[in-house]
């Protein structure tokens, strides 16, 4: 069963279409082990294996019968569970709440639609914070979801069911969305890839705010390059949403081999002076050799986030006042704290602080732009501290800072987010804890430079090999 549930996603999806693996061998394999291993980490909380072996088997008939496997989608037969806060028609969707426990859409999202039409094959939902607020999963509705490498701390959040699903061969890939941290976090706390695109890349439909480039979707997978496959059959135009570029996904399928001698890369830390955890810092240390092994130019460099702070929780905070106010009036007492606190700031922002956070996203976006003038990337840390306790909401304290907020803790993100440029989450290597914790490494590039940090991460697992480290509850 290994050899199928960690298998390539890529290679499996051409193995099912020129039929020398069979859709529902495919499906049976990840059924068994969600079965196996989701009862310990619950990742996967809405589980349909009788609707996907149903959908696998109709496709293996339409396999045998076509002449060619021209017109079956790239990632034909492929199982995925999606993230809890993506609507699916006549499927439990949650958003991670009380309030909807039973809420069943009648549309599915864009990204279904596309997913689907692809090839892949629903097989349930994967957990979520409430409203995905918080790089911590955990909810009301279906409790915490575990990390894979020690039982008793998180996976991060807010993409922590699909971060977890895929680490432990439940998913060949996942997707997920990341404002904050939600697709880098579980990445790096999951030993796996994690890919924040440049907004506008996916299309996010239906969405309370259209016009929203703070929040993306993207792709998580055990490998860059099965990042990159998810990520080609995610990206495109959508009518419905119309942040989003015109240029077609297939531009993300190409090889991501690619030569880095003399590339220039800065080498941040801790962006600029946030506290860090000294076992984080051992090992992004430790991968600056691998960046310049790779003939990169590696220099000690940071743009400056200054008001990066107030910009990115004042407009988050008017984004949730947005989407979830009316909720304090009807449901207050079913909102977890931080979300409620989350509304009321956004409810009391004026409009000239609002202009203001505005103003100084242009600023922050101009000055990684010119920064990224000089350098063509920006390596450093994904996260500030390693995995912690699982029981809590987020950590009070970081290298001796006390934390102001429940986001406080996630700055070595979110300053990224704050300037729309991509960034991933690349395996690079494990604390020294009794029970070593997966710590990722942070590539930003260029403003919709997407691929060449595809390159780049790719690059960098190939030289380290970490990412082949599997949980051992995942056998």
């Amino acid at each position: 069963m290994n050899d199928i549930v960690f298998q390539s996603a890529k290679k499996l999806a051409r193995l099912i279409r020129t039929r020398k693996l069979s859709a529902v061998e495919v499906m049976k394999a990840h059924i068994a082990q969600v079965e196996k291993v989701n009862p310990q980490v619950n990742a996967i909380v809405t589980f349909l294996p009788e609707a996907a072996l149903k959908e696998a088997k109709k496709l293996d008939a339409k396999l045998a019968r076509a002449k060619t496997v021209t017109g079956f989608g790239p990632l034909t037969g492929l199982p995925i569970a999606y993230k809890d806060l993506v609507s699916t028609k006549g499927i439990r969707t949650t958003f991670g709440s009380p309030v909807y426990k039973d809420n069943v859409p009648d549309t599915d999202s864009a990204l279904v639609e596309r997913l689907s039409a692809a090839g892949a094959i629903t097989l349930g939902k994967t957990n979520t914070p409430e409203f995905g607020a918080g790089s911590q999963t955990f909810n009301a509705v279906f409790g915490a979801t575990k990390n894979p490498y020690d039982l008793t701390k998180t996976c991060g959040g807010s993409s922590g069911g699909g971060g977890v699903a895929v680490a432990c061969g439940m998913l060949p890939f996942a997707d997920g969305s990341d404002l904050a941290a939600s697709l880098r976090n579980p990445g790096n706390y999951c030993n796996i890839v994690g890919f924040r695109p440049t907004p506008g890349r996916v299309a996010n439909w239906p969405n309370a705010n259209a016009w929203d480039t703070q929040s993306t979707l993207g792709p998580m997978a055990r490998s860059v390059e099965d990042a990159a496959f998810l990520f080609a059959a995610m990206a495109g135009q959508d009518p419905r949403a119309p942040v989003t570029f015109s240029e077609p996904g297939s531009l993300f399928a190409k090889p991501l081999g690619r030569k880095f001698k003399k590339v220039r890369v800065a080498f941040t830390r801790d962006f600029g002076g946030v506290p860090m955890d000294p076992r984080v810092l051992r090992v992004i240390d430790a991968q600056r050799k691998v960046l310049e092994s790779l003939g990169c130019i590696v220099e000690d460099a940071c743009p400056d986030f200054s008001g990066a702070k107030e910009a990115f929780e004042t407009i988050r905070a008017v984004s949730f006042s947005m989407k979830y106010a009316p909720l304090l009036k009807t449901h207050r007492h079913l909102l977890k704290d931080t979300v409620i606190w989350n509304i009321e700031q956004g409810l009391a922002v004026t409009g000239e602080q609002y202009g203001r956070a505005d103003a100084l996203r242009t600023q922050l976006f101009q000055r990684m732009r010119a920064f990224l003038e000089k350098y063509e990337f920006l390596a450093g840390p994904v996260n500030q501290l390693p995995p912690f306790p699982v029981d809590l909401d987020y950590p009070r304290e970081i290298a001796g800072t006390k934390m102001g907020n429940y986001l406080d803790w996630m700055k070595t993100c979110y300053y990224v987010t704050i300037t729309s440029h991509p960034a991933i989450s690349v395996p690079a290597g494990f604390t020294n804890d009794p029970v070593p914790l997966p710590v990722g490494l942070q590539l930003v590039g260029r403003y919709r430079d997407d691929f060449g940090v595809l390159q780049l991460a790719h690059a960098f697992e190939e030289a380290t090999g970490i990412a082949k480290q599997r949980p051992a509850l995942a056998g």
